[in-house]
């Protein structure tokens, strides 16, 4: 008797495991929490066998799941591919996005992945620019959509989060103990002038340790625990970490990430793209 696995199942199946939980997921897939939930417990019922660990504060996968999860992903391919060349809505062309360099993770990798799935004949050209250089190229008309991380928002703007900055430094360092307090910041860095502001208020010695357009140098700066840097909440990369000054440094200010939706980007692929980026950072 031939036995068939539910794809809608493991779809939402992947989204757990990738998104390492049942709520971003379900927010991921637009759909309830008690859905996705259901459609994992008829899975493993299929199969007899869990897939989930469920026991620790964050959801793991099993053996059992991890083995699945790579056929899963095979499964969900092919089927994607065969839907885009076979159903007669196709779409082809380009979205330029532009997205500042420290607001890439965790967010965009997920939404080009989910755009591709539901688009694989649309180019995403992904242009990482400092705040400054993004709107001056979209007000030439060379990005279709921009992400921003601002005070305020432009005309023409959308706030997708408000997120505080915190003080970013190495894995159990003493870059903060330090004075006069070392900086690491980007020439053309937005957060730059507010950051030294705050520590000049707080009566803080400080000097930069290293200037420089290059993000790796300030990160390789930062993680040799030579200076600080300032970065969103939860945009933080896994090998560096928040530090806890306890009063020590000053409190930052918050930041607004917006985004800019071209005139000319009004067709279902692109309001797609909107919709999932709005998504990917309400989730965070």
């Amino acid at each position: 008797m031939a036995r068939n696995l539910d794809l809608t199942a493991l779809r939402s199946f992947v989204a757990v495991a990738d998104a390492g939980g049942v709520t971003r997921a379900a927010g991921f897939l637009n759909l309830t929490q008690s859905a996705v939930s259901m459609q994992l417990k008829r899975l493993e019922e299929s199969l007899a066998t869990n897939l989930l660990d469920r026991t620790a504060r964050q959801i793991a996968l099993t053996p059992a799941g991890e083995k699945l999860l790579g056929y899963a992903r095979r499964m969900l391919e092919l089927n994607d591919e065969v839907w885009s060349r076979l159903t007669d809505d196709v779409y082809e062309g380009e979205i330029v996005l532009g997205v500042p360099h420290d607001i890439v993770y965790p967010a965009i990798p997920r939404v080009l992945q989910q755009f591709n799935s539901e688009f694989p004949r649309m180019r995403v050209q992904l242009i990482s620019l400092y705040t400054k250089g993004l709107k001056v190229a979209y007000s030439r008309g060379e990005c279709d959509i921009i992400l921003t991380t601002e005070d305020g928002v432009s005309d023409g703007g959308e706030t997708l989060k408000t997120l505080p900055l915190l003080w970013i430094g190495a894995p159990g360092g003493s870059a903060w103990r330090q004075r006069p307090l070392r900086l690491a910041f980007g020439r053309h860095c937005i957060f730059r002038a507010g950051v030294i502001r705050r520590v000049e208020e707080a009566g803080i010695p400080w000097e930069l340790a290293v200037e420089s357009e290059m993000d790796r140098a300030i990160e390789a700066t930062v993680s040799a625990d030579l200076a600080l840097n300032a970065m969103l909440e939860g945009t933080e990369p896994p090998h560096l970490e928040r530090v806890q000054h306890k009063g020590a440094l000053p409190e930052l200010p918050s930041k607004k990430i917006n985004m800019y939706l071209s005139d000319a980007i009004k067709g279902e692929a692109g309001l797609r793209m909107a919709d999932l980026l709005r998504q990917a950072y309400d989730q965070m």
